[in-house]
């Protein structure tokens, strides 16, 4: 079975859209894992623009639940991070004009920076993973960097399998990427943009283990509701 961690983003969006405390992080965070969720993501970004340093303050706090951090590689979100101890760590790529995360991190650029910040997340015993898009050399310079985990951006297979195109050289990609991860000693985690149709897809490839969601899971809860959202993801997850 794969794990599934739920990101929290957009309920915070929610939130700060009246700049008071409802819907509350924390009762979401806790909310998520009594569905079944095996983990929590947040990002905290550095406009702030979900998330901010009080609901990362909150959430650490309370060491019964799995947090997963998305943070910018750059110093003050390493001290942050450090600061805050969450259980794990995603490293991803930002730019303040996004909407969203784009693509994954580059690599071969920011070695050094990436090195370093890996090296001091896993002397402190936070699980580190980098957000990279699904190619062989990323795969390499993953392992070089010394990441415990990477987690395949999903975005590009996402958008096709919605608009019914091809999918499959992204799905070979996807695959390869998986299984020399996994041969290298990388865990392998998939996340973005995904929706039920590509968990059941993606959820074929025996190597990737975990799956992280968050945008499709609160505006389905819309509709649905978050447990019976979550449920569903957790069915595709076995």
């Amino acid at each position: 079975m794969k794990r599934l961690g739920v990101n929290i983003d957009h309920i915070a969006t929610i939130r700060n859209a009246r700049g008071e405390n409802h819907p509350n992080i924390y009762k979401a965070a806790k909310y998520v894992l009594k569905c079944g969720a095996n983990s929590i993501t947040i990002h905290l970004r550095e406009d702030r623009r979900h998330i901010t340093d009080n609901d990362l303050k909150t959430i650490s706090s309370n060491k019964k639940i799995p947090l997963n951090l998305e943070l910018a590689a750059n110093r003050n979100m390493l001290k942050i991070a450090l600061k805050r101890k969450p259980n794990y760590v995603c490293i991803v790529p930002e730019k303040r004009n996004e909407i969203t995360t784009e693509g994954g991190l580059n690599l071969k650029k920011n070695l050094s920076k990436l090195k370093n910040i890996v090296y001091k997340l896993k002397d402190n015993r936070i699980r580190t993973s980098l957000f990279i898009n699904p190619n062989i050399r990323d795969i390499y310079i993953s392992k070089d960097i010394g990441a415990d985990c990477v987690e395949l951006h999903t975005g590009k297979i996402s958008r096709l399998i919605k608009n019914d195109k091809n999918i499959k050289n992204e799905y070979s990609k996807i695959n390869k990427c998986s299984k020399l991860a996994h041969k290298l000693g990388l865990e392998v985690h998939a996340g973005h943009g995904m929706d039920y149709d590509t968990a059941k897809l993606l959820s074929k490839i025996d190597e990737i283990k975990e799956f992280n969601i968050g945008h499709f899971i609160v505006g389905e809860s819309i509709f649905f509701g978050l447990k019976k959202t979550i449920k569903k993801f957790l069915s595709i997850c076995k």
